[in-house]
C-alpha cells in the first residue's frame, strides 16, 4: 500500500491530503509561534540591556528608585573586580538626575543619564536615526543625545541648544540650569526610555549634587550570555562592600520581565493544541485507511500476519503521510521566519511590545527538537485508531457475495 498510488476520487485520497495539510498548518503554527515569541523575549531583554546593563551596583538606598540618591565612590578594586568577573563583558559609570527640559516655546520632565568617556555608545547605534553621539573631554561636555519623542515634544532638533532645570536638594529654592547642545536623537521603540531619558556628561551631575570627581551613581554590567545572569549577579553581589546591592535586570524590570515570560506558556500552549489536532486529524486518516482496507488486513491474517505486524505496516504509512505533512509545514515556517527577518512585514504597535516589526529568532535545533517531538508524540498516539485491527475478523469481512 503506497501514499502516492491511491486512487485520486477515493476517499481515503482526500482524506490523507486533509490530514497532510492539518500537519502542515500544525507545524508552521508552531514554527511562528516560536520563533516570533523567542525572537521578542530575546530582542526585548537586549533592549531593556542596552539602556540599563545586565546588573546595577549602586547603593541599597538607590536600589528601589532609577534616581541616584546616594553615591558611591569610583573604587579600582571594585571596578577591576567586576571587569574580571567570569561572563562580563563591559562596566560602565552612570549616574540619574531628574530635571525639567525648557525650550523657547515648550518644556518636558526629563531624567538626566550622565555618563562618562567608558560609556558604550556602540550599543544605542541601531536606535541612532539623526546625528551623532555626544563627545566628551576633560571639561563638562555641554553636548546631549534626547529621544526623538523629546525632541518633537518640545520642537527642537539636531543642533539645537536647549536648557535643563535640576533641583540641588529639597531644600533649594532656586535650580540649577544647564545649557545643552543636542548632537543626536534616538528613538528606541521602548516608551519607557523615549518618553523620558536623555544621555549626557555625568560631570554636571557631579557638580549639581556637589559630588567629589571620583563619585558615580552605579555601576552597569554588561554580560555575555543573559542564562549566565543568576549566578553572575550572586557572585558579584558576594564580593561587594556592605553597603552596594547587586540588581539584575530582571529584578530591576520585573513587570516587563514577568510579561515576556509568559511567551514561554502561550507558545505551549500553541504547541499542545497543534499536536492534538495534527494527532486527531492523522488518527482519523489512519482509521479511514483501515476501515478501507479490512479486505486486505482480513487477507493479510489468513497467510499468517499478526495484528502487530498489521500495524506497523499502517503505522508507517501514518508516518509516512505526517513526513509529507512536516515538509510543508516546516517549508512554509521557514519562509515566514526569513521573509519576517529581512523584510519585516509583520509591524507591531511599539507603546506595547517595545519594537516595531515583529523580530523572529530561531535555531537549528529548536527546528529539530519540534520537528522530532512532533513525529515522536504522534507515532505513540496513532497506535491507539489502529486498535480496530484487532476486530477485524478475516471470516467476515472475506466473505463472497
Amino acid at each position: 500500500m503506497r501514499i502516492g498510488h491511491l486512487h485520486k476520487g477515493s476517499v481515503s485520497g482526500r482524506i490523507i491530503k486533509i490530514g497532510i495539510l492539518a500537519v502542515a498548518i500544525g507545524i508552521t503554527t508552531i514554527l511562528i509561534a516560536v520563533s516570533t515569541g523567542k525572537g521578542l523575549q530575546k530582542h526585548i531583554e537586549n533592549k531593556t540591556a542596552t539602556f540599563n546593563g545586565h546588573i546595577v551596583v549602586s547603593p541599597f538606598e538607590n536600589s528601589e528608585s532609577q534616581i541616584s540618591v546616594l553615591p558611591i565612590t569610583d573604587n579600582k578594586e571594585i571596578y577591576k573586580m567586576l571587569k574580571n568577573e567570569p561572563g562580563v563583558t563591559h562596566v560602565q559609570k552612570v549616574a540619574i538626575k531628574a530635571g525639567l527640559l525648557k525650550s523657547e516655546i515648550d518644556f518636558d520632565g526629563i531624567v538626566f543619564k550622565g555618563v562618562s568617556d567608558d560609556y558604550k555608545w556602540e550599543n544605542l547605534r541601531s536606535f541612532l536615526v539623526e546625528g551623532s553621539f555626544p563627545e566628551f573631554t576633560d571639561l563638562a561636555s555641554e553636548q546631549v543625545l534626547i529621544s526623538q519623542i523629546i525632541a518633537n515634544r518640545l520642537s527642537v532638533g539636531v543642533g539645537d541648544q536647549i536648557s535643563a532645570f535640576f533641583q540641588n536638594s529639597m531644600s533649594q529654592n532656586i535650580p540649577n540650569i544647564r545649557r545643552f547642545k543636542i548632537t543626536g536623537l534616538f528613538s528606541s521603540g521602548f516608551s519607557d526610555f523615549d518618553n523620558n531619558f536623555i544621555l549626557g556628561d555625568i560631570k554636571h551631575i557631579q557638580r549639581i549634587n556637589k559630588w567629589k570627581s571620583n563619585q558615580i551613581g552605579a555601576y552597569e554590567v554588561f554580560i555575555s550570555d543573559l542564562n549566565l545572569l543568576n549566578s553572575i549577579e550572586k557572585s558579584i553581589y558576594v564580593k561587594l562592600p556592605s553597603d552596594l546591592d547587586a540588581v539584575k535586570i530582571s529584578r530591576q524590570y520585573a513587570t516587563i520581565f514577568q510579561w515576556i515570560s509568559l511567551f514561554d506558556f502561550n507558545i505551549l500552549i500553541i504547541i499542545i493544541i497543534m499536536i492534538v489536532v495534527g494527532v486527531i486529524n492523522m488518527s482519523t486518516t489512519l482509521l479511514v485507511l483501515v476501515l478501507e482496507r479490512t479486505r486486505m488486513i482480513g487477507l493479510f491474517k489468513t497467510i499468517g500476519a499478526n495484528n502487530g505486524l498489521i500495524r506497523k505496516i499502517f503505522l508507517y504509512n501514518g508516518i509516512v503521510i505526517m513526513g509529507y505533512g512536516l515538509f510543508w509545514g516546516n517549508l512554509f515556517g521557514l519562509l515566514f521566519y526569513f521573509s519576517q527577518k529581512y523584510f519585516g512585514w509583520v509591524q507591531l504597535d511599539p507603546s506595547t511590545y517595545y519594537v516595531n516589526e515583529a523580530p523572529v529568532m530561531i535555531d537549528f535545533f529548536d527546528l529539530i527538537f519540534i520537528n522530532l517531538g512532533v513525529l515522536f508524540v504522534s507515532s505513540i498516539l496513532l497506535f491507539i485508531p489502529l486498535l480496530v485491527i484487532n476486530n477485524i475478523s478475516p471470516s467476515k469481512v472475506l466473505q463472497f457475495r
